[in-house]
């Protein structure tokens, strides 16, 4: 999936979403998003809806990722100490990792500088009017009565008013309370405040970098079996969540793909621990523009996007790679998962170890992400779901998903999409002898594969040598590849609406 050396996007689980300013001598916004979000479980709806509807006021903190935002603005400095506010700012700042560079003068020194975030609310601006005079309008029938008094308290639901006739206690919900003007001390947008000084008066180019939580990206990939289960198109894309308290207008946007290491504390309040486009149709043609970058991989969007708050968005990875070789691959695996390793310190010698036999053959989907495939490029993290083409109508039915790590280029990719209906094994324990003297066990095995479908399948056996480390394959009816340590496969074709029989014996010795 090749394109240019930098056409393609992203994928991560310490993700990131980087967006860099062109040139040091523009104005603009860049952000960068790294995710740790686990495409298994994160769901960004889940997110949306619990800050939208008030039910966890810190769901921004808990979001598994965060962001970067550079920004460089023109700003007019006097000779001298000056006060400068940034009022666009995200609301869940990290103000510890706030910087200040005057790109226009390096002589400009920062003396002091402040993060602002006691924002304005109904119950912090009725605190701050306590002890001072309020007008209360409360509906009596079809008209209003004008209550005038000194406010005692606003606490819960209930207002307390001093008037001339007395304490009076007005419910929350009915009536409408009118007040003067902002009290001091409280603001309407989270704002960073630098006191600099400058000996340089007149426009100066100030560049701000901060980070930010409640900001994420995940990555989904689609990818459309044909007839023959020989090849398919691939496209890939990104959703994008801020919840980070600020909008991103005109913002160059990257992303970097690779396990990126944090700090954080051992209770960190930043992170405890979208639904996915289901997109079928092919991506737009450009999408992100990749490169190495130090470990990881970085993708930048070729073009400025705006970034809005408290939503999700959904951008092209990278131009649908078409055609690309696949192959289908049907794994037995007999013995169960939970058998295959004996950890212990001496051989397992129990009869009835292993003898259960599984019937399911699983399949799976097979590509290398190779160049010469139409691929070649880093694979971030993500969801892969399949389809397949319905010649009877040229529908597309989902036929199954799974969840792919990094996956860098050159390698081989394998998608998981569930169990044969029509092919199934079984596993037979036919000898069993142990010589405790000769240190020697001798195991037998009959597999047998029945396909009753109406074309050949060709299977892939895996065979687990769980009893002890050192092994030997003293007779076997089929050739076997040696996998691992403790791992072999045999590889047979099974007749349509045939069956195939492998047979082997291993000897263990300590």
């Amino acid at each position: 999936m090749r394109r240019t050396p930098t056409l393609f996007t992203v994928a991560l689980f310490s993700l990131a979403l980087i967006g860099v300013a062109k040139a040091e001598d523009s104005t603009g916004t860049a952000l960068t998003v790294y995710s740790s979000a686990d495409p298994a479980s994160f769901d960004p709806q889940q997110f949306i809806s619990q800050q939208s509807q008030g039910y966890n006021p810190t769901a921004a903190w808990q979001v598994p990722g965060f962001g970067v935002v550079k920004e460089i603005r023109s700003i007019d400095l006097q000779s001298g100490s000056n006060e400068l506010r940034f009022t666009d700012v995200a609301q869940f700042i990290d103000p510890t990792t706030v910087s200040f560079v005057d790109l226009s003068d390096p002589k400009t020194s920062v003396s002091e500088q402040n993060f602002q975030f006691d924002l304005a609310n109904s119950e912090k601006i009725l605190q701050r009017y306590v002890d001072k005079e309020v007008s209360v309008s409360v509906q009596k029938g079809d008209s209003a009565e004008e209550i005038r008094g000194t406010l005692v308290s606003a606490a819960g639901n209930e207002i307390v008013l001093r008037t001339p006739g007395g304490i009076q206690l007005l419910s929350r919900s009915g009536p409408q309370i009118k007040l003067g003007d902002l009290p001091g001390g409280l603001i309407t947008k989270p704002t960073l405040v630098w006191k600099v000084s400058s000996a340089t008066p007149g426009k100066h180019k100030i560049r701000t970098t901060y980070q930010t939580a409640g900001i994420t990206w995940r990555s989904d990939y689609n990818l459309i079996l044909n007839g023959q289960d020989t090849a398919a198109d691939l496209n890939a894309w990104v959703t994008l969540m801020n919840l980070s308290g600020s909008s991103y207008q005109n913002a160059a946007l990257k992303l970097i793909a690779g396990d990126v290491q944090r700090v954080r504390p051992s209770s960190s309040r930043y992170e405890k621990n979208a639904r996915s486009l289901m997109a079928v149709q092919d991506a737009a043609p450009e999408g992100f523009q990749e490169k190495s970058f130090f470990e990881y991989h970085l993708y930048s969007l070729p073009h400025r996007i705006d970034v809005l708050s408290n939503s999700t968005q959904q951008l092209t990875l990278f131009p649908t790679a078409k055609d690309l070789k696949v192959e289908k691959i049907l794994l037995y695996n007999g013995l169960p998962d939970g058998f295959y390793w004996n950890n212990s310190d001496s051989p397992q010698t129990d009869r009835n170890f292993g003898n259960s036999s599984n019937k399911k053959l699983d399949v799976y989907i097979r590509f290398e992400n190779k160049e010469n495939n139409k691929m070649g490029m880093p694979l971030p993290a993500g969801k892969v779901r399949v389809y397949k083409l319905d010649d009877a109508d040229g529908s597309l039915e989902f036929i199954g998903e799974d969840l792919i790590d990094h996956t860098a280029r050159d390698e081989k990719v394998l998608i998981k999409l569930g169990q044969s209906f029509d092919v199934v094994g079984e596993r037979t324990q036919t000898n069993y002898s142990i010589d405790v003297n000769a240190h020697r066990i001798t195991e037998s095995f009959k597999i047998q594969l029945r396909n009753h479908k109406d074309v050949a399948q060709k299977v892939v056996i895996k065979e687990a040598l769980y009893r002890w480390a050192s092994w030997e394959i003293s007779a076997k009816s089929d050739p076997f590849e040696k996998v691992d340590a403790r791992t072999v496969n045999f590889n047979v074709d099974v007749p349509a609406r045939g069956e195939k029989t492998v047979t082997y014996t291993v000897k263990y010795s300590w």
